[in-house]
């Protein structure tokens, strides 16, 4: 049977990266994920995000939708045509399937996330 994943009784491992050099906008800030949860068939993820500032562009895959909420910090997400939003904590949005555009931490941030990949 499975079994429930409560995120405060887990002690993950975290992965640490950067943003691709080709898509660096500013910085080239440390990102550190934690992945508490990874469905069997590897279509859902979840966990926490940190992140120190600067920004990038993303560009999400057709098929792949995130949903977040904002635990500490700030960011601004904004789309190739400049509209953008800000995030702080207790904020939550979704970055759609095929979403471009530029992804900017202004205060340190940590974020909880769950991803779809319905194209794996």
């Amino acid at each position: 049977m499975p079994e429930l994943t409560v995120f405060s009784r887990q002690q993950i491992a975290p992965t640490f990266d950067r943003p691709r050099p080709d898509r660096l906008v500013e910085g080239n800030p440390a990102r550190t994920t934690w992945e508490h949860f990874t469905s069997p068939r590897g279509d859902l993820s979840a966990g926490i995000w940190a992140c120190e500032t600067g920004a990038w562009n993303i560009a999400f895959p057709a098929g792949k939708d995130e949903f977040f909420c904002v635990i500490e910090g700030r960011l601004r997400i904004s789309d190739h045509d400049g509209h953008a939003a800000e995030f702080g904590p207790g904020d939550a949005g979704v970055i759609p399937a095929g979403f471009t555009g530029c992804f900017a931490v202004l205060v340190p941030v940590r974020k909880h996330f769950v991803v779809v990949d319905r194209g794996s």
